[in-house]
């Protein structure tokens, strides 16, 4: 009888053992370079360490095709059970009703306390559930090279609009130097969106009657404002084609004092530059005393379809306990999600200083691109990329180009309300 027992408890054991074995997750990973899947899987590693039986399959999607490439997969039922989700796609799968709602875990979390704010705001931001857990922000601020500015008779980092562009002006003024390293090429939309919410004080994209509000007299000073930096010669001749690379390279090769952009552009930047040459400030502030810097941001959401839901809300909570998401932030370039991290030593210096002021500070509101529209994309890369460029050559007029970008989107936000 004893025989029997034990050979049935080790049966069910060798059982067990078997179905935990059997429980494989699968996570898409979407914004991919090799630091970030490196990083990933270790996270993954310890992860499957603590969970005996549970294995994790990375599947790493090349950035310039992930958006289709996971649809397809979407659409062919190969549905994965978690996915890191970019905020311009999380409207699109949550609107489809696909995704799990992560409030009654996050609820339940002994570090769901300690997320900020703005986490727990970004994650509702496609509807009233929280179907997305951020990992991290991409926000922007100002670099500024403390050596040129110091050179230029310049005190200190500007915090207005007009120090701004006086600051640029002195920079200028030096042998073969420039104020500002423009992003005139791919990707450029931030910086006329910010200036123009900036002086305009709002950054409300349409009205209540849904007309946008880009043609707005003030926001097309905006607009004017980084025309008139381009042509008095604030930011190099050849800015009008920069994309990221350039203007990161442009800032860290001391050919511009300053540089609005996200974390991410720290690393190389740091890698360059001595740590006591430059720092980044918060975003200046327009006339009505408040900035609006563009913000970005990721996260972990779970599919509906998955069969081991608490497995994969598990693995969330692992990547997104407050010493893994420190570490991420640290590898990727994002401003952490939880509370107290700026209080980190590696983030407690004058390079973050400007961050966490912007998501500390009232006067500086984050603005979230109008991503939910289905042409904003095509808006962002190819209409506001052109007309923007065309201004900066002089060949068309700041009201010009804001009354195109405002048709647009009145025409484009006009559907989007009509298919509610």
């Amino acid at each position: 009888m004893r025989t029997l027992l034990c050979g049935l408890a080790t049966t069910v054991l060798l059982m067990t053992g078997t179905a935990l074995a059997d429980t494989k997750l699968k996570l898409v990973e979407v914004i991919t370079s090799p630091e970030r899947t490196e990083t990933l899987q270790g996270m993954v590693d310890e992860y499957e360490a603590a969970n005996p039986g549970v294995e994790v399959e990375i599947i790493s999607l090349p950035w310039g095709q992930a958006f289709e490439k996971l649809a397809t997969m979407v659409a062919g039922g190969d549905i994965p059970d978690l996915v890191e989700m970019p905020d311009r796609w999380h409207a699109l799968y949550d609107g489809a009703g696909k995704l799990v709602d992560l409030d009654p875990y996050i609820a339940d979390w002994e570090h769901g306390g300690t997320l900020t704010d703005k986490t727990l705001a970004m994650g509702h931001q496609a509807g009233e559930a929280g179907t997305m857990l951020p990992y991290g922000f991409y926000l922007r601020a100002m670099f500024y090279n403390k050596k040129l500015l110091e050179e230029a008779g310049v005190s200190g980092p500007p915090t207005t609009m007009d120090e701004f562009m006086a600051a640029s002006k002195a920079v200028s003024e030096l042998d073969g130097k420039y104020g500002y390293c423009l992003r005139g090429g791919t990707g450029g939309l931030n910086g006329w969106i910010m200036f123009g919410a900036t002086m305009r004080g709002d950054n409300a994209f349409f009205t209540e009657d849904g007309k946008s509000t880009l043609n707005e007299p003030d926001s097309v000073k905006g607009i004017q404002f980084l025309i008139d930096l381009y042509q008095n010669g604030y930011a190099p001749k050849d800015s009008v084609n920069w994309g990221f690379n350039e203007i990161v390279a442009g800032f860290y090769s001391g050919t511009c004092a300053f540089l609005d952009q996200d974390p991410d552009a720290l690393i190389a930047v740091a890698e360059r530059m001595p740590a006591e040459d430059f720092a980044v400030a918060p975003m200046p502030l327009g006339p009505a005393g408040k900035a609006f810097p563009t913000m970005g941001f990721a996260g972990w959401s779970i599919f509906n379809t998955t069969e081991h839901e608490q497995e994969a809300w598990d693995l969330i909570a692992h990547l997104s306990s407050p010493e893994s998401n420190k570490t991420w932030a640290k590898r990727v370039g994002v401003i952490p999600i939880h509370k107290g991290a700026d209080q980190d030593p590696y983030f407690k210096t004058d390079q973050f200083k400007g961050w966490f002021e912007e998501l500390n500070g009232e006067q500086y509101v984050p603005t979230i691109m109008p991503t939910y529209l289905e042409q904003f994309g095509f808006f962002a890369d190819s209409i506001a990329l052109e007309s923007s460029q065309e201004a900066l050559l002089g060949q068309r007029t700041a009201q010009d180009i804001a009354d195109e970008w405002a048709a647009f989107l009145t025409d484009e936000y006009a559907r989007w309300k009509a298919s509610k």
